[in-house]
């Protein structure tokens, strides 16, 4: 029930992703394309894969922003007002964007608003 880009999301959780031997030739394997690596972010690590369309995202155990994604995805799941509107600035934000931060920017503001009201329901005011 969530709206959805045709690009699959994926975060894949590993003991320790700055080891990119002891992955990165195996996923290349698979047609997997290392195109991003942030160190200073998590250790995060960024493959694409075109066929089907797939970003997949390498974070080390207990990763903050795994743990968000997770809240996100199972917050939009139990609260359809939310919901509805997330798909709806999806929908918007894909028109007229070049790149991935473009969109992500017009979704910004929608999502920083969710998270909070994620965050204040875990921990309160």
């Amino acid at each position: 029930g969530l709206a959805a880009k045709p690009i699959i999301d994926i975060d894949l959780i590993i003991e320790n992703p700055k080891d990119e031997s002891s992955y990165i030739p195996q996923l290349e394997a698979l047609g997997y394309e290392l195109i991003i690596r942030e160190p200073s972010w998590y250790q995060h690590r960024m493959l694409k894969l075109s066929n089907p369309m797939v970003n997949l995202h390498v974070f080390g155990k207990n990763c903050p922003e795994h743990w968000r994604h997770l809240l996100f995805k199972q917050w939009l799941t139990t609260h359809p007002d939310d919901l509805a509107n997330y798909a709806a600035i999806k929908q918007l934000a894909k028109h007229n964007v070049k790149t991935t931060q473009d969109y992500n920017l017009k979704k910004q503001s929608l999502v920083r608003t969710i998270y909070q009201k994620i965050f204040t329901s875990l921990i309160g005011d």
